[in-house]
């Protein structure tokens, strides 16, 4: 059922678009391909499964190359769709074009982009490094800019395509603790809302998704694993958050927000006054020591 709506509501999409027929011919007997950045574990690698089975080609990248290829044995035997893997720092200015010589040299050409890779810090802002700082910038804005910056015009220009950004609950509220994350997840949401209307008609899909606490090694990473907020709200699992993104992404929803809990969360953050927000916010963020009820 999702895939006939998703034919006719690509249709819709693509109501204004007016391919262009040296774009068309540049990937003629080409085939097109879904990359997925973090792709090797988490939400990640949850929509690199969920996209494989629905048959389309992916290609999953992160840095390490062995753990890439674990995960993508485990796939190709199961799915008849193509499961590549590309170990590759993001961050690099010549990303762009390392994962363009890649995908043309396997007989393929960027189709969907999932811009999944991130990552966070926590505790107070000024207790983080300038480099880890800077790192986390360049990762969570800086690369996921430039590959959309990349992606967007040949998917114009073919009338088809899309790009799918992970972004968070985080994205709509400041969050001390974790004050750069947020910022990062903030910038994620506003550019992708924005770049959905300014493609509006033109056949590609844009979306974004913002989920609450997941399932992964993320919280523990930041030292988070205790803070009050994963008491108060539930957790979703990759696979969840995978489902309900790539349903929205088909679907041409611009924004995604899983579950249940994850709208009303968004919804209670435009009605509750600012200045009881964010203090609200840095209690459900403050770092505790497991059994603390203060």
């Amino acid at each position: 059922m999702t895939e006939i709506l998703a034919r006719l509501v690509g249709r819709w999409i693509a109501r204004h678009a007016k391919p262009v027929p040296q774009a068309l011919a540049a990937v003629a007997g080409r085939r097109p391909a879904t990359v997925i950045t973090g792709g090797s574990r988490g939400i990640g690698l949850a929509l690199t499964r969920r996209f494989a089975a629905a048959g389309q080609d992916v290609v999953m990248i992160a840095r390490s190359q062995d753990v890439l290829e674990a995960e993508a044995l485990t796939m190709r035997g199961i799915v008849g769709s193509r499961v590549l893997t590309l170990a590759l720092d993001i961050t690099r200015d010549d990303a762009a074009a390392a994962l363009e010589s890649f995908l043309e040299s396997q007989g393929g050409y960027l189709d969907v982009l999932v811009n999944n890779a991130a990552i966070g810090l926590g505790g107070a802002f000024d207790s983080h490094a300038p480099a880890a700082i800077d790192q986390l910038i360049a990762i969570n804005i800086g690369a996921l800019t430039r590959l959309t910056r990349h992606a967007l015009p040949a998917m114009k220009a073919r009338g088809r395509g899309g790009i799918l950004n992970i972004a968070s609950l985080a994205g709509y509220v400041p969050g001390p603790q974790q004050a750069a994350y947020y910022a990062s997840k903030a910038y994620v949401t506003s550019l992708t809302e924005a770049i959905a209307e300014e493609c509006t008609g033109t056949g590609v899909r844009i979306s974004v998704v913002a989920p609450g606490p997941v399932e992964t090694g993320f919280h523990a990473a930041i030292g988070a694993n205790h803070a009050l907020y994963l008491k108060l709200m539930p957790t979703m699992s990759p696979e969840q958050v995978a489902r309900a993104a790539y349903s929205g992404f088909m679907l041409g929803r611009t924004v995604v927000r899983p579950g249940l809990v994850v709208p009303l969360a968004a919804a209670a953050v435009r009605v509750l006054p600012h200045a009881l927000t964010v203090p609200i916010v840095r209690r459900l963020l403050e770092q505790r020591k497991p059994g603390s009820r203060r």
